[in-house]
């Protein structure tokens, strides 16, 4: 019944209805393979113009965007990777060290200052903090602050406890555990990571605080740290005392030495001239001589008076005569010893202190020099007094006002701080990394 339907539709319908409806039925695929081969390529935009407009855009967007997203993943992948090699697993440690394994600390902490006698001579409060701060006291504070945390304390520490028994790894915490046999460079680093010092320079308050995995032991290494600081204080007083004494005494020696030999100047003069005082001889010289001059105008007094009654040739004149030649040749050689007239400037040339003047000038040039030496001598036993005052006055101390605590708990390590500062630093190290990257993607 469908074909006789179909017939007879087809049967009446026109002729040139049949031939329109043949036309429009598609080729068949023969015909269309062959006609495909033997088009031109003028046919292609053609085609091209055929195919929707929205099928090639597509496509090309589909490409990219596959491509866009493979490219993301994998630099997102690379990111990820780092973040959790650099960021993630450091800090996972970190927490998980600090959580489980890093041992107790505990601190012992001492406050003192180097202090000086001279200061208590301040009339308030406010005057002796500002003498004990200033001068020698800051620079004793300072070489003090040099010398607990240097290699002779280090030393000093482990003769008297052992680094390595006091610091030993707590089970198997070798992180903040000192590792035993190693140099004293590598100790001193670990010593100064447990010592944390202070020093304020208006008050010249040193704070020092001692860490250790047992408050006894904290305790007793902050007392033995003091102790030697103690000691180290008065060895330095004890040296710039005999330092300040020392020229005082080489001073004294000096005018000791100077004084001796002028002592000895004037007892070898005394001995060779045989008197104690030329002075005083001089002076019984000068006596002499005027006698002689009195009793030679006597005489020639009494010649004169006796030649007005007698001759020249009686043997009274002759005899008046006579003593007045010899006091005359007396008193010439009294005053030639006397160191008078122009003989005695000869004689003088050939002897210089053969004279009662020579001898009185060598013996006031002697006195001078011991007088000298005496007064100098005088004043170095002054100086070196003085010092000795100044140096027991200006004597340095230790002054402890807070002696070594007992913790209780312990303070250290910082758990939480050390976690957030390790994943901070990661953070930024990662951040660095990643810009940097992108950086160089973008300029390339």
């Amino acid at each position: 019944m469908t074909e006789l339907a179909s017939r007879t539709n087809t049967g009446d319908l026109p002729d040139h209805r049949v031939a329109q409806e043949a036309m429009t039925e598609p080729p068949p695929r023969n015909l269309r393979l062959l006609q495909a081969l033997l088009d031109t390529p003028t046919i292609k935009p053609v085609v091209e113009r055929v195919t929707p407009p929205e099928s090639a855009p597509s496509t090309e967007a589909a490409k990219s965007k596959r491509g866009f997203i493979s490219k993301l993943k994998l630099r997102h992948a690379i990111i990820g990777i780092g973040f959790v090699a650099l960021v993630a697993i450091p800090t996972a440690v970190t927490t998980a060290y600090m959580a489980f394994v890093a041992s107790d600390q505990y601190h012992s902490s001492v406050s003192f200052s180097v202090r000086s006698i001279d200061s208590m001579q301040a009339t308030d409060l406010l005057g002796m903090f500002s003498q004990s701060s200033a001068g020698s006291t800051v620079s004793d504070s300072y070489v003090l602050l040099d010398f607990i945390l240097s290699e002779r304390m280090v030393q000093l520490v482990d003769e008297a406890f052992g680094l390595d028994r006091i610091y030993a790894p707590r089970g198997t915490d070798y992180y903040f555990g000192l590792k035993s046999g190693l140099p004293i460079e590598d100790r001193l680093t670990y010593w100064q990571s447990m010592v944390d010092i202070s020093f304020d320079h208006s008050s010249g308050i040193m704070t020092l605080e001692i860490k250790a995995f047992e408050p006894e032991t904290a305790q007793k290494v902050a007392s033995f740290v003091v102790a030697q600081s103690e000691k180290l204080i008065n060895e330095l007083s004890v040296i710039a005392r005999n330092e300040t004494l020392k020229v005082a005494q080489t001073e004294v020696s000096n005018a000791e030495g100077r004084l001796y030999q002028t002592r000895a100047a004037v007892r070898s003069y005394r001995d060779q001239s045989q008197e104690a005082d030329p002075v005083e001889g001089a002076k019984l010289a000068a006596q002499l001589v005027a006698s002689l001059e009195q009793q030679l105008v006597e005489l020639r007094t009494g010649l004169s008076t006796a030649l007005t009654q007698m001759g020249e040739n009686t043997p009274r004149v002759r005899v008046m005569r006579s003593q007045i030649a010899s006091l005359e040749k007396q008193l010439e050689r009294e005053r030639q010893r006397f160191g008078s007239g122009s003989a005695s400037k000869q004689g003088r040339s050939a002897n210089q202190f053969g004279d009662v003047a020579g001898r009185i000038q060598q013996y006031e040039n002697l006195q001078t020099q011991n007088e000298f030496a005496e007064r100098a001598y005088t004043s170095a036993l002054a100086a070196l007094e003085k010092a000795r005052v100044d140096a027991a006055a200006k004597q340095r101390y230790l002054a402890v006002f807070i002696k070594p605590t007992l913790s209780e708990f312990a303070q250290y390590p910082h758990r939480i701080m050390d976690t957030l500062l390790v994943l901070l630093g990661s953070l930024l190290i990662w951040g660095v990394l990643v810009m940097g990257y992108y950086n160089i993607r973008d300029r390339n």
